[in-house]
């Protein structure tokens, strides 16, 4: 029987600005990737979201991007391995700091954004951000674009990762996202994006923009919070696992059993 966690990211709100509807989104999922600051998210914030995902039994994974608060981490920064190997451990450790306060272990870590972008195509940044994970904590899961650069840095140190699949992006012939410059990088149909999960999770497959058929192996579906449409994504997402047999459980549980 097929277990996918289902992922979301959040506390993405900054001050008075609010982003998301990160309360009712963690009633429906297993992990959640917190925002730690950097590209979103603040003290407040991120202490607010590891509280609720505690009280909501949703495992806790760290979201460090880059420091770009104007950009929402979705624009690159060019800049060295060190860098990101130490903006890394700073994000991480923030998060890690609200999580001892809760009593609750973390469970992954997963880059946001360009960030995460250039670690799928990157191995000098992917094995940046592994290395960091791993003299962090390495029993951290390390989250990563299926059959990426990040993943394959993570599984070189002995992290235990995770492949991700995305819910409402399209994909390249080469695996990657589209870039979301491209009117065609998000898809905005539900009922499209759940159909396209459903068959990623039960063939281990997808249908890249110019039709071309890439394999794809799931073990974490996600589904950005900070779309308007997440809520309601991500309920008809669940559904529509749970009706075909997929037994929902964040990757931390999925490993030990």
């Amino acid at each position: 029987m097929l277990t996918i966690d289902l992922n979301s990211d959040l506390g993405e709100s900054f001050g008075h600005y609010k982003v998301g509807q990160d309360e009712k989104v963690l009633d429906l999922i297993t992990s959640a990737n917190i925002a730690c600051g950097y590209h979103a998210g603040d003290h407040n914030v991120m202490a607010r979201t590891v509280q609720l995902a505690v009280e909501k039994n949703v495992a806790i994974g760290a979201h460090p991007g880059f420091n770009d608060l104007f950009g929402f981490g979705r624009r690159n920064i060019d800049t060295s391995p060190r860098d990101i190997y130490n903006s890394v451990v700073y994000q991480v450790n923030a998060l890690s700091g609200f999580c001892k306060i809760h009593g609750v272990n973390m469970q992954h870590v997963k880059p946001h954004g360009a960030l995460f972008n250039i670690a799928t195509v990157k191995k000098e940044v992917a094995e940046a951000i592994a290395e960091a994970v791993y003299d962090t904590e390495p029993s951290l899961i390390l989250f990563g674009l299926s059959g990426g650069e990040l993943i394959r840095a993570g599984e070189k140190l002995g992290l235990s990762v995770a492949n991700e699949v995305f819910a409402d992006r399209t994909y390249q012939p080469d695996g990657t996202l589209t870039s979301r410059k491209d009117p065609n990088a998000m898809i905005k149909d539900v009922d499209i994006a759940v159909e396209r999960v459903a068959t990623i999770v039960s063939k281990g497959e997808t249908t890249a923009v110019d039709g071309t058929i890439i394999p794809l192996k799931a073990d974490t579906v996600c589904v950005h919070g900070d779309e308007p449409s997440a809520l309601i994504f991500v309920q008809k997402l669940r559904l529509t696992l749970l009706d075909q047999g997929v037994i929902l459980q964040n990757v931390g549980d999925s490993k030990k059993s």
